[in-house]
C-alpha cells in the first residue's frame, strides 16, 4: 500500500515521486504486477510512517516509470477500481494490508444525473478559472463513452476539498455519487460567486 494525503479515483491519472527507501522497495516488489493500493491519510504525513489511514481506497496500476540516478523515481499511475482495507498488517518496510474489492452497486447510471453532473462540473471549472486561474489545471482527458468511467472522470475533474473527495469515493451507489457531486458543485459555485461579488482586495 502507498497511502497518500490525497484521494485518487478510478480512471484518474496522477504522478507520484518515489524517494523514501521503503517505497523504493515497494516499487521493486511490484516489478511484475505493476499494481498497488492507495488510501487517504487522515492524520499524519506521507513521509516517515505513523500515519492514520482510511479503510476505503483505490487499486492503482503503473503506466510509466522514470528512474533517476539518485534512486528516486517518477511514476505515472492510474486508478483501476475501489478497494476496501479489511485489516492493516505491520509495515515491512512499507504499509501492508489485507484488501478486498469494494464493488459498487450494480445499477444503471441515470443519464439525466450524469448529464447534470457534467454541466455542473464544467460550469464550476469555468467560474473557478475567473477566481483562481492558477489553480485550474487544463483537462487533457478524452471523456469516455462508458457512463461508469465518465462519472469517475467527472469526480476527478471537480475542484473540491479532500474530505468531499473521500465522501464521493466512499459511496457505493453511482447515482448517489452523482447527486453528491452536483451538491458539491452547487456549493462551490456559490462560494466563487460570492468571492467575485466582493471584488479585488482593497476595492
Amino acid at each position: 500500500m502507498f497511502p497518500l494525503s490525497m484521494v485518487v479515483f478510478p480512471h484518474q491519472m496522477i504522478g507520484l515521486i518515489v524517494f523514501e527507501p521503503r517505497y523504493r522497495t515497494l516499487l521493486d516488489d511490484i516489478d511484475l504486477t505493476q499494481e498497488f493500493g492507495t488510501c487517504l491519510i487522515t492524520r499524519g504525513s506521507e513521509v516517515g510512517g505513523g500515519d492514520e489511514r482510511t479503510s476505503v481506497g483505490t487499486w492503482m496500476r503503473v503506466r510509466g516509470v522514470q528512474r533517476f540516478p539518485d534512486g528516486k523515481a517518477f511514476l505515472a499511475v492510474e486508478g483501476v477500481k475501489c478497494i476496501r482495507v479489511d485489516g492493516w498488517l505491520p509495515d515491512d518496510p512499507y504499509p501492508r494490508a489485507e484488501i478486498s474489492e469494494r464493488c459498487c452497486e450494480d445499477v444503471m447510471i441515470n443519464p439525466d444525473l450524469l448529464g447534470l453532473a457534467e454541466t455542473s462540473v464544467r460550469a464550476l471549472r469555468t467560474l473557478q478559472s475567473e477566481v483562481t486561474p492558477d489553480e485550474v489545471a487544463p483537462v487533457r482527458v478524452e471523456m469516455a463513452e462508458d457512463p461508469w468511467e465518465r462519472a469517475w472522470q467527472l469526480c476527478a475533474m471537480t475542484p473540491m476539498a479532500t474530505f468531499d473527495q473521500f465522501k464521493v469515493l466512499s459511496l457505493e451507489n453511482p447515482n448517489d455519487r452523482l447527486v453528491l457531486l452536483n451538491e458539491i458543485c452547487c456549493e462551490r459555485y456559490g462560494d466563487y460567486q460570492r468571492i467575485l461579488a466582493m471584488g479585488p482586495p482593497g476595492v
